[in-house]
């Protein structure tokens, strides 16, 4: 494919990084990570080949939801740096050739925001309707509350004022009335103000509650934010957090024929679908997933992962398959959390397993989308699970033996102990081991990025001949790459059938060296080893890139 088509499209076959700038790097020694220790170590993210730094909030805050109850939309937070501090990391990050995004977290405020302190003064207070007031609390039902170990209502009595205001979330975070013209356009100065200095985009934070109680069509509000974007920035994009059935995601990709809302979403099914594979060793859960999953826009994307920055939800399994994942990755109480999902890091699910670790990143680097890490993905970061709640995984990052997140041992969070502490899992050991979780993922992104068939391509699941194999192929311009994944603890006896391959006499294996014949009638035999992968290419040598200038007669 051409290069320059696929730039203009960046996010289809992007790498993204997310990190959180407080767990990430202490660059003045107060035991607080910042933007100077991130911009410090910011060469990590280019040697792993990160195309895109997804930043979680920086924003001044009460930080009692970590950073996500903010109270400044247009500063950052003093822990972490000034402005100044910021730019000059944009900038460094801009010379190494990566891209940052950052959350739009807008569906709420801190309720210790100006805009709400104004609002809640006076009934009368010009930034009353900024907010949801009610005299009497509204009917809730009990599966609508969020943190159900932390509220029993979405709604919270304002003494001064006599009214409830309503929180999707914590009772310190009211939401904003997006439905108030005046919200929506301060909302677009917040992204037109990040934009300036230098973001290409953001990821929304809970895209159906930020919608949620706008009349008319709510998703007006989501084309007209895109729609500002694009005027300032063609290439900017919205990173959408839409956990809902795929018929009901698909509307916020927009109608459009390229799509005119969100630019992306995060595949929450697909990626449940996958943790449940996992647990049986046994790929069909995922593969339906993605036989069931509509085709997005055209220059719209899919993003794809492993784990975030929150529970590992489980939402969308039945009781009975989460509890299959419950009893094979968290079978302990204080594993799980909201009766919905897992608090915990992949390589502690899996016992540290290299061989797992290693089909787990390669399914997820080959399936159709683009591939997101969350931080400390890349050398098999652990959890710690007695901080509270979702913050057992957001653990400070590992880049010594010692530890190297800061020179202060008073940190604001714990690490991991045990197997996964710094002494057995860190950068700089991993780095000179080519057998190492973080040379596999490096080797996993170079090919990804040289394989744009697998953003880019029509995809189908085929019969791979054992119930435990995963295999795809992915199919663009007369290129075609072939991913093959075994689930199972055993070997698998792989038999496929690789049609519409003229002109192809092997298959070249992209991550050992090797070939494979390809017979005349497409049928391809092979034995995978317990967790073995395969990505093998076969397309036409040598094609050049078409040429789309105009030719003289």
């Amino acid at each position: 494919m051409r290069l320059t088509y696929t730039a203009d499209l960046w996010w289809k076959n992007a790498v993204v990084y997310c990190l959180d700038v407080e767990t990430y790097k202490d660059g003045n020694g107060d035991g607080i990570g910042d933007f100077r220790g991130l911009t410090q170590q910011i060469d990590h993210l280019d040697r792993l080949g990160v195309t895109c730094i997804w930043l979680m909030p920086f924003f001044p805050s009460p930080s009692r939801d970590d950073g996500y109850d903010i109270s400044d939309f247009y500063s950052v937070d003093p822990r972490l740096g000034t402005l100044g501090d910021f730019v000059e990391f944009m900038r460094t990050a801009r010379d190494r050739g990566m891209r940052v995004i950052a959350d739009l977290v807008v569906n709420h405020t801190s309720d210790e925001h100006p805009w709400f302190k104004e609002a809640r003064s006076s009934r009368d207070s010009p930034k009353r309707d900024w907010y949801v007031w009610q005299d009497e609390p509204g009917p809730v039902d009990p599966k609508a509350i969020v943190f159900p170990d932390k509220e029993d209502s979405l709604w919270e009595l304002d003494k001064k004022t006599g009214q409830y205001y309503y929180h999707s979330f914590y009772k310190f975070q009211p939401d904003l009335n997006t439905a108030n013209p005046q919200v929506r356009d301060e909302i677009a100065r917040i992204l037109g103000f990040w934009m300036e200095l230098g973001l290409s985009g953001f990821r929304v934070d809970a895209v159906p509650f930020l919608i949620e109680g706008i009349g008319g069509d709510p998703h007006e509000f989501l084309a007209d934010l895109r729609a500002f974007m694009n005027r300032r920035d063609g290439t900017s994009i919205l990173l959408g957090e839409v956990n809902l059935p795929y018929p009901d995601l698909m509307k916020f990709f927009g109608d459009a024929g390229n799509g005119d809302e969100v630019t992306m979403c995060f595949d929450f099914i697909a990626m449940q679908r996958f943790h449940l594979s996992m647990a049986r060793q046994n790929p069909e859960a995922l593969a339906e997933a993605l036989r069931d999953r509509p085709e997005p826009p055209d220059d719209s994307q899919w993003a794809m992962f492993v784990r975030n920055h929150d529970e590992l939800t489980l939402d969308k399994l039945t009781e009975a398959q989460k509890q299959e994942v419950f009893d094979a990755f968290g079978p302990e109480k204080n594993m799980q959390v909201y009766d919905r999902g897992l608090r915990r890091r992949l390589p502690p699910m899996l016992g540290g397993d290299m061989r797992r670790l290693k089909l787990a990143y390669s399914v997820l680097f080959s399936l159709p989308g683009t591939p997101v890490l969350f931080y400390g993905e890349e050398i098999g970061l652990g959890e710690n699970l007695k901080a509270e709640g979702r913050m057992a995984v957001r653990v400070p990052m590992q880049w010594s033996a010692k530890g190297g997140f800061s020179p202060n041992p008073k940190t604001s969070v714990a690490s991991p102990t045990g197997k996964f502490g710094p002494r057995n899992v860190n950068v700089a050991d991993q780095r000179r081991d080519p057998d190492s979780l973080l040379s596999w993922i490096r080797l996993l992104v170079e090919r990804y990025r040289e394989s744009p068939e697998l953003a880019w391509g029509a995809y189908e699941i085929l019969d791979a001949g054992d119930v435990a194999v995963l295999a795809h192929r992915a199919d663009a311009e007369g290129a075609t790459v072939v991913a093959v994944h075994n689930f199972a603890d055993r070997e698998a006896k792989v038999d496929l059938v690789l049609e519409k391959l003229d002109g192809c006499e092997t298959l070249v294996d992209l991550l050992v060296d090797g070939t494979l014949d390809l017979p005349a009638d497409g049928r391809v035999k092979f034995t995978l080893e317990p967790y073995g992968t395969r990505w093998l290419r076969a397309s036409v040598p040598d094609a050049a890139p078409e040429d789309t200038s105009a030719k003289s007669e």
